[in-house]
């Protein structure tokens, strides 16, 4: 991953001040697009660690997901049984 600097490197350029030194400057476009760029960068980064943090969590885990048959799945009264008969 670049560090903030990387992203203007090209883009810098010196300039005297009246009465003073040189001093670095950048362009109001060259910097919106060095920080498009760098916004751009980020959800690529962004996106491949947590591709990596699920697939660890998988390994870690060992969580394999299989969808559910009715045979495994138990269904479970929402109220107990003395609320049912009430109920009806």
């Amino acid at each position: 991953m670049k560090n903030p600097a990387e992203y203007l490197q090209n883009h810098i350029f010196e300039a005297r001040r009246p009465r003073k030194e040189l001093q670095p400057v950048v362009a109001y476009d060259d910097a919106v697009q060095a920080i498009e760029q760098a916004l751009a960068d980020a959800e690529k980064y962004k996106y491949l660690l947590m591709r990596a943090l699920r697939r660890h969590a998988d390994d870690v885990n060992g969580v394999v997901f299989t969808p559910a048959t009715r045979a495994a799945a138990s269904v479970v009264p929402l109220y107990p049984e003395a609320d049912q008969q009430q109920a009806a």
